[in-house]
């Protein structure tokens, strides 16, 4: 299975892909992770996006798609993948569209959560985490048992993220829609889209996933059938 989560920032993102990878055994390809790993192993794409870096300059998508190409080859990604952060925007779509049409390995489906923009600044303005063990909190979703006292280590030090409030969660929203959002209209246009609420509980959006990725699973069984 091969996947794409899309959806603002402050969706859940992240908690569902790495829910993905836990029931499915799918790797989550973080195109920040690939980088450094590419530029450590010491690779041609590695070398040249280590230049680029040290001097000070964005990485190309070519560099990028390059450094994807190179990790799709693994043998890990066998049962399939979740990139994370990638693609961003209509271009970044296009080379990753025939980076995996190169390889045979076309897209299964691009999973949008979808999410009211005040409820995101509410989430996001709301967080905050242990400084200990890092364990995740909410001022309204999910505060610890005993005020003031980490569930998971004890700790009493909590902290905030600074870029964790109203305005700048308005900011990411609006590069969001500017660079990101067209890739929902990308994606339906070939028939890949599959949208999720985002808003209901995170067990209810698991579930809503898992129902989209059966009838992928029982649609390409037909297929296998017809010998389609």
């Amino acid at each position: 299975m091969r996947l794409i989560v899309l959806g603002p920032p402050g969706a859940g993102k992240g908690t569902q892909a790495q829910r993905l990878v836990d029931r499915h055994g799918l790797v989550q390809l973080s195109t920040g992770d690939m980088l450094r790993a590419a530029v450590a192993s010491g690779t041609p794409v590695g070398r040249e996006a280590k230049a680029i870096m040290e001097a000070g300059r964005l990485v190309p998508d070519s560099v990028v798609v390059g450094i994807i190409a190179e990790r799709l080859e693994k043998p890990d990604v066998r049962n399939g993948f979740i990139l994370d952060g990638f693609p961003r925007t209509l271009a970044q779509a296009d080379a990753l569209e025939a980076l995996l049409a190169g390889k045979g390995t076309p897209l299964d489906a691009v999973i949008l959560l979808e999410v009211q923009d005040e409820v995101l600044v509410d989430r996001v303005a709301g967080r905050y985490s242990c400084a200990n063990c890092g364990e995740g909190y909410h001022d309204a979703f999910k505060r610890p048992a005993q005020e003031g006292v980490c569930d998971k280590c004890g700790s009493t030090e909590f902290k905030r993220r600074p870029d964790d409030n109203p305005d700048t969660m308005r900011q990411r929203l609006q590069a969001y829609y500017k660079e990101t959002a067209p890739l929902i209209g990308y994606y339906y246009a070939k028939g890949k889209l599959k949208v999720v609420d985002g808003m209901a509980a995170i067990d209810d959006v698991t579930r809503q996933i898992e129902s989209v990725l059966d009838a992928l699973e029982d649609r390409s069984e037909v297929l296998s059938a017809r010998g389609g």
